[in-house]
């Protein structure tokens, strides 16, 4: 008797304006064991600018795909995804990372972070925060198409430090 396969239903794309990781937590904790940050970072999952003691805007990186089957765009890459990184009391921090959309068709992407741009960024800010000393090093930061405000969720939040509206 052969066996019954069960196919796993594809997950669905996650197209929001915004996003959180809290699943790379413990990456930020392994970047950040060698360092004596006291009390240990935790991710607040319900906080937001209100609540910050301090918000830092920044980027990273990350893949975009257009689910639009009527769209000619496939997906495209940016080297300037918006992130915000807001700190909190006893060492609470969350980050919010802002989608894109489309250049053809004008939907939002369905985005997969670059996850070593994302960790990195994080830890920089917390070990920064913390007044521990850091040379900014930006690994894979390099020169990419210009960012289009229009469609960087970011820029219309006001948190896109290629925005103009000064949080970074």
């Amino acid at each position: 008797m052969a066996k019954k396969k069960f196919s796993r239903p594809k997950p669905k794309p996650t197209m929001a304006p915004t996003m959180t990781f809290p699943s790379l937590h413990d990456d930020i904790l392994n970047v950040l064991s060698d360092e004596d940050i006291m009390p240990t970072p935790w991710f607040n999952t319900s906080g937001g600018d209100r609540e910050a003691m301090e918000i830092y805007s920044t980027n990273i990186m990350g893949k975009f795909r257009c689910h639009n089957q009527a769209c000619p765009k496939a997906g495209w890459a940016s080297k300037r995804v918006a992130i915000v990184i807001r700190r909190y009391t006893r060492n609470g921090y969350n980050a919010t990372v802002f989608n894109q959309r489309c250049k053809s068709c004008e939907r939002l992407g369905d985005l997969t972070i670059d996850e070593n741009s994302y960790v990195e960024r994080v830890a920089y800010r917390l070990k920064k925060w913390a007044g521990i000393p850091v040379a900014a090093v930006y690994t894979g930061l390099k020169k990419g198409p210009e960012h289009e405000k229009e469609l960087c969720e970011g820029c219309k939040r006001g948190y896109c430090e290629r925005s103009g509206y000064g949080w970074a």
